[in-house]
């Protein structure tokens, strides 16, 4: 990733790399070690030092919060780049933090019957999860949304995020090629298929219902 021309970001940065919430080689065989490596270790990173950059020349917003951030940003135009960057850092900890080692399953209790009345069995679920990620055209995310009283599933491309404008994400799936390809090649809808079966974390999606 190549960062815009600007002067050098601070020695102490205003924001630094999240550590993963596992090894890196916690999540085979659905993804490798080599894929979390790059894209932790590279793609996120280089987020996370463009943002620093550009905080270089945003005294008012560097010291906000990683999420106030997002949303100021997302609410002014002329600070596309600054979202792009802030909104990527955030949604990769967000994806992280939606999967563990031998997750997957079918969530409990209260978030189990939101799921039900919202999209009818587990199954059903699964389906409309994985076609919402296949049609989303190019590089993006897909998310599960509690809004209004009920879960939904929303698309968005490239760094763009739902919580940007308010809505509180469950979980989020990344579907850039950079996320996959190394593990499923073309393959979108089987590494979604399997993140749903074998990595999801249903407890961190109750966790974010509250």
């Amino acid at each position: 990733m190549r960062s815009p021309s600007l002067p050098p970001a601070r020695t102490s940065a205003l924001h630094v790399l999240s550590a993963l919430p596992y090894a890196q080689d916690a999540l085979q065989p659905v993804l490798g070690a080599r894929t979390l490596s790059l894209h932790h270790g590279e793609h996120q990173r280089g987020y996370v030092d463009t943002l620093n950059r550009l905080l270089e020349h945003e005294s008012d917003l560097a010291a906000l919060p990683l999420q106030e951030l997002v949303v100021a940003c997302a609410r002014d135009p002329r600070r596309t780049a600054l979202f792009d960057q802030a909104a990527q850092v955030w949604n990769h900890e967000f994806y992280w933090n939606s999967m563990k080692p031998q997750g997957g399953g079918a969530p409990g209790g209260a978030l189990l019957a939101l799921l039900r009345s919202s999209f009818g069995d587990l199954a059903d679920f699964r389906a409309a999860f994985v076609a919402a990620a296949k049609a989303r055209f190019g590089s993006g995310w897909i998310w599960l949304v509690h809004d209004q009283g009920r879960l939904v599933l929303e698309t968005t491309g490239n760094a763009d995020t739902p919580m940007a404008r308010g809505k509180r994400c469950l979980l989020g799936c990344d579907v850039w090629e950079h996320a996959y390809y190394l593990d499923h090649q073309a393959q979108r809808a089987d590494y979604v298929s399997a993140f749903l079966e074998r990595l999801v974390d249903w407890d961190f999606a109750d966790q974010n219902l509250g």
